[in-house]
């Protein structure tokens, strides 16, 4: 399988071209098509890559922290409880991964940095 492909790569194939992926844009069945494809990805032997296993044990907190409570729910129902609709779900997951990337490239140039010296 392809190296290069991943999570994140498709990921922004689905921000372009969300039907293509879903019956719609929805944050909700965004959330349970990610839960495939970890799923699939694991009964095929494909280990995740670094920002895969980050992205998967510490987006649910990000939002958590992001909206700023504790729940078991998943954080597709999070941000629904913040949205009008699925479509604005799905749009503001990808602000937040936005956000959570850049919150992750901070913390990896500092820890860089702190190694340095």
């Amino acid at each position: 399988m392809n190296k290069k492909g991943g999570l994140f790569e498709l990921l922004s194939k689905i921000k372009a071209k969300p039907g293509l992926y879903l019956s719609h844009p929805s944050v909700c069945e965004l959330f349970v098509f990610l839960v495939g494809y970890k799923t699939a990805r694991r009964e095929l032997g494909i280990e995740p890559t670094e920002q895969e296993i980050k992205f998967y044990q510490e987006f649910h907190q990000f939002i958590e922290k992001e909206y700023n409570l504790h729940t078991s729910n998943s954080w597709a129902k999070i941000i629904m409880l913040y949205c009008s609709d699925e479509k604005q779900g799905f749009e503001r997951f990808y602000q937040l991964l936005d956000k959570f990337h850049s919150q992750n490239k901070e913390i990896s140039q500092k820890e860089k940095i702190k190694s340095i010296h």
